[in-house]
């Protein structure tokens, strides 16, 4: 059910304090797994892209050499074998997208999907930090946006854990996702990891477009949030729904609009996926009710 977010409602909304006592557990979480773009079967998947690797130099070939790794033009050139190096990317650019749009403010059980999109932000940062990475990211709403430009250290993660908490905002309102996408573009370098935390609704062609342009020079994860009602309507029965504003009786005993409603969902969930395969993302189901340190550590999503 919706209602008005209180400071003192952890369930509805986010603390600095919380978002600091992520520190700890965030050390479980490992940004280091490889080969997360290879050909999805079309389930999600639940693991982290690695780093990447930054070429170093060429040398001479060397007993034990990968052969994969073999320079062939300098290789044609000198007509000796040549092996290319590489070295670990250091210091790489983190940015956390978060939704918090009006519909983020919503859940049924667990937390609200606001809520839940802040404590992956902040356990994402954490864990950057504690890899040696550089901490920036997007707040947006219907209020406007608010962008964080990636730094190093413990006083660039505290500034974006209380953008998290008090966000302030300028710019249009982002009531669909093109907008945030775009500004995405002009604000996250090539070569950077960007998180984009949200339920993707608003997910248009423009948006796509900005995603599309995003995913060719970034590594890009889709983190998708729903609450359980989201994906199916309850059993039969009448119930009542609130914003705290205004109230509505809704009756689930009629199947034709029950099925039309899961089909939403369904399409939707469908649609992200044909993209993360098309574009090579990585895409996360994250559920209102699991634990969002489960989410980053590869645990069973609780979709359902």
């Amino acid at each position: 059910m919706n209602a008005q977010p209180t400071a003192d409602n952890p369930r509805v909304a986010v603390s600095l304090k919380a978002l600091v006592d992520l520190a700890k557990p965030a050390a479980a979480i490992s940004l280091g797994h490889a080969n997360i773009r290879a050909a999805q079967s079309g389930n999600y998947l639940s693991h982290l892209k690695g780093r990447g690797m930054a070429f170093d130099e060429t040398r001479l070939y060397q007993p034990g050499d990968d052969v994969r790794r073999i320079d062939w033009r300098v290789t044609a050139r000198t007509g000796k074998p040549h092996s290319k190096i590489f070295k670990e990317e250091r210091e790489r650019p983190m940015f956390i997208a978060v939704d918090y749009r009006a519909a983020m403010a919503f859940a049924t059980r667990g937390v609200f999907k606001s809520v839940q999109a802040a404590r992956l932000a902040a356990l994402l940062a954490w864990a950057a930090l504690q890899q040696g990475d550089r901490i920036g990211g997007q707040i947006f709403s219907e209020a406007g946006c608010q962008e964080i430009r990636p730094q190093t250290g413990k006083p660039a993660l505290l500034r974006f854990l209380n953008a998290l908490v008090k966000p302030a905002y300028s710019g249009d309102p982002a009531a669909t996702l093109d907008l945030p996408l775009s500004r995405l573009l002009h604000h996250a370098h090539p070569g950077s990891r960007v998180y984009i935390l949200s339920d993707f609704r608003g997910l248009n062609p423009a948006a796509e477009r900005h995603l599309a342009n995003l995913a060719k020079h970034c590594e890009v994860v889709l983190v998708h949030i729903a609450d359980p009602l989201e994906i199916s309507l309850p059993g039969k029965g009448r119930y009542r729904f609130t914003d705290g504003l205004r109230e509505i009786l809704f009756d689930s005993g009629d199947r034709q609009r029950a099925e039309a409603y899961r089909q939403r969902f369904a399409d939707r969930r469908r649609l992200l996926q044909k993209l993360s395969n098309q574009l090579r993302l990585l895409l996360i189901p994250c559920s209102t009710q699991q634990a969002a340190l489960d989410v980053l550590t590869g645990a069973r999503p609780q979709y359902r």
